[in-house]
């Protein structure tokens, strides 16, 4: 599955991840899934990659698959919780207690 607007991030569901093939390594958001509900827990950008936005296009797009499939998040991981906090159209995907 590929996010709307070409992104080549996809949802790889054996590995619970989402991924971004890159030349020099894979960029990744793990999570664990309860339907649609992801519990994303831990986001990686190889080392030599890191710095150039890779993380925040990996992250925009790991949840606008999400919207697309109708779910909702709930972000462990400091740095997606960070992005969502400042980018507020993504927000409403947050699991409301």
């Amino acid at each position: 599955m590929t996010a709307a607007a070409g992104s080549p991030v996809s949802d790889n569901p054996a590995r619970s991840r989402f991924e971004l093939a890159l030349p020099d390594g894979v960029a990744f958001i793990d999570y664990r899934r309860d339907g649609k509900h992801y519990l994303l827990l831990h986001a990686e950008v190889p080392p030599a990659l890191r710095g150039r936005g890779i993380a925040a296009e990996l992250t925009a797009a790991a949840l606008q698959l999400v919207r697309a499939q109708g779910g909702s998040v709930e972000a462990r991981c400091s740095y997606v919780a960070h992005f969502i906090a400042h980018n507020a159209q993504y927000q409403d995907l947050l699991t409301r207690s």
